[in-house]
C-alpha cells in the first residue's frame, strides 16, 4: 500500500538481510536492498528465500521491504526479470525500485513500482509522466532545490515523493553518468560503476599549463540534509532515503538512528504527521553522523546552488579532529589529544593534502590527554616528515564507539 499523505517514511539501505533487520530495529520504516539479479550494486545481492524471511520480520512492525531492480535490462533478460518479479511478489516484497521503463510492458503481478533516482526526475513534466504511467512513488533527482520539489508536489499532491537525505553524491546528474562505461566498458546503469569520479586528475589550461595537479577534481562531498528535513517535509517529501547499500552495519545503525531522532522530534511537534511503521525505538548509543564514513558534508542544491561541494583533496574519510602530533619517533608518535585514545583507533594526518592513515597498536598514556602511540606501522610518508610544528591529527575510526555498535544497540 502506498504511503498515506500524513506518513513520514525513513528508508534505509542494506547490503544483506542482517543489516536490513538492524536498520528496522534502529528505526527504519522501510529498507531497500538488492535481489539476486538486476540491482545497481553488483556486490549487494540477496536470494529470494532470505528476502522472504526479511519481509516476514519487517511486516511485524508494519515496515516495508523494497527491492532495487534498477539496472537497464537487455532484451534477452526481460523474461528472467519478469520471473524474478513474480518470485519477489510471492516473497512479500512491498515494492520494486525500477529504472528500465521496459519493465512496465511486462506481465507483472500487482506489486508497487517506484521510479528510481536513476530515471532522473528533475522536471515537473518528467514527474507527471512517471506518475501517469504507473509509478506509485517517485525518487527525485538529488540535484533539486526545495522550490523545484515543492512545484512537483503541488502538481501531483497524491504521489509520494522520495528524496535522498544522506550519503554519497555522483558528480553527474542522477542516472546520467557514462564515464565508467566510456573508460572501462563497465556501466553504472548496469550496476558496475568503476568510480572514475574518485580518482585523481591533473587539470591543464589550453596552453598546457597545470591548473591543478593530481587532485580529485570529480569527487563530491557527501549529502547531509539533517538541517533541511523539516523544510523538505514542507516542500512535499514523504520518504527520506539514506544512500549506502555497500555500507557496513555500523554506518546503517548510526545514520538510521540519527534520522529516526530527527524525524521523531518533528513528529512530536507536529501531530499532523505520523511514522510510516509501528513501534518506538530506544537507542543504546548517541547517533553521530560524523563518526562513520563521509567525505565531508554538503546539503548540495536543496537551498541554493553552491560551489563548495567537492572533496577535491581526498575521497577518503578523514574523521574528526582529535589533537596534534608533537613528535615522531622511530616506532611511535607523541600526541596531545582532546579525547581519550584506545588500542585499535584509526588515526590520520594530512601530508601534502593527502590523507595518511594508521591504526593504533598500543596507546600509552603519559599525561592528561597525552599519549605515546605505537602504530602497527608508521607510514613512510609520515616517518619522513621533519616536524617543525605540531601536525593536526584526526580520528576516522573510534574503536570504543565502533565496538558498541557491534553489540545490541537498540
Amino acid at each position: 500500500m502506498s504511503l498515506l499523505l500524513n506518513e513520514l517514511e525513513l528508508l534505509s539501505p542494506a547490503r544483506d538481510i542482517t543489516i536490513a533487520k538492524e536498520a528496522i530495529i534502529h528505526g527504519a520504516d522501510a529498507v531497500y536492498l538488492g535481489g539476486p539479479e538486476f540491482g545497481a550494486r553488483h556486490a549487494a545481492e540477496n536470494n529470494v528465500a532470505d528476502i522472504a524471511k526479511l519481509t516476514r520480520f519487517a511486516h511485524t512492525f508494519n515496515a516495508k521491504v523494497f527491492i532495487a531492480l534498477n539496472t537497464i535490462l537487455h532484451n534477452d533478460e526481460l523474461e528472467e526479470a519478469r520471473a524474478l518479479i513474480y518470485d519477489l511478489y510471492d516473497a512479500g516484497v512491498d515494492a520494486l525500485i525500477v529504472q528500465d521503463m521496459g519493465i512496465l510492458e511486462l506481465d507483472l503481478p500487482p506489486i508497487e513500482l517506484h521510479a528510481s533516482t536513476q530515471t532522473d526526475i528533475r522536471t515537473l513534466d518528467k514527474a507527471k509522466f512517471m506518475a501517469d504511467v504507473g509509478f506509485s512513488q517517485l525518487v527525485l533527482a538529488r540535484e533539486l532545490s526545495l522550490d523545484e520539489i515543492r512545484a512537483i508536489h503541488d502538481a501531483r499532491p497524491n504521489t509520494p515523493l522520495e528524496f535522498f537525505v544522506h550519503g554519497a553524491l555522483c558528480v553527474a546528474f542522477s542516472g546520467q553518468c557514462y564515464i565508467s562505461h566510456a573508460e572501462t566498458g563497465r556501466s553504472a546503469n548496469r550496476g558496475d560503476c568503476s568510480q572514475a569520479c574518485r580518482l585523481p586528475y591533473t587539470l591543464q589550461d589550453p596552453k598546457g599549463r597545470v591548473v591543478a595537479y593530481d587532485k580529485h577534481l570529480l569527487s563530491m562531498k557527501d549529502n547531509n540534509q539533517t538541517n533541511n528535513v523539516e523544510a523538505l517535509i514542507d516542500a512535499g517529501v514523504r520518504s527520506f532515503k539514506i544512500e549506502g547499500r555497500y555500507k557496513d552495519m555500523a554506518y546503517v545503525k548510526n545514520i538510521t538512528a540519527h534520522y529516526r531522532r530527527v524525524l521523531d522530534e518533528i513528529i512530536e511537534r507536529r501531530p499532523e504527521f505520523q511514522r510510516a511503521s509501528h513501534g518506538r525505538v530506544m537507542h543504546h548509543f548517541i547517533p553521530n553522523p560524523d563518526k562513520t564514513f563521509h567525505r565531508g558534508s554538503t546539503d548540495y542544491f536543496v537551498n541554493e546552488r553552491k560551489t563548495d561541494i567537492g572533496a577535491f583533496d581526498s575521497p577518503k574519510f578523514v574523521g574528526l579532529p582529535v589533537g596534534q602530533v608533537v613528535s615522531i619517533g622511530k616506532d611511535h608518535l607523541e600526541v596531545k589529544t582532546t579525547d581519550a585514545l584506545a588500542n585499535g583507533d584509526g588515526l590520520n594526518v594530512l601530508i601534502k593534502r593527502e590523507v595518511v592513515g594508521f591504526r593504533i597498536n598500543r596507546a600509552d598514556k603519559i599525561g592528561n590527554n597525552h599519549y605515546l602511540i605505537y602504530p602497527q606501522e608508521i607510514p613512510e610518508a609520515l616517518a619522513n616528515v621533519s616536524l617543525h610544528k605540531p601536525l593536526a591529527l584526526n580520528r576516522n575510526h573510534d574503536q570504543v564507539w565502533s565496538q558498541l555498535l557491534t553489540k545490541e544497540s537498540a
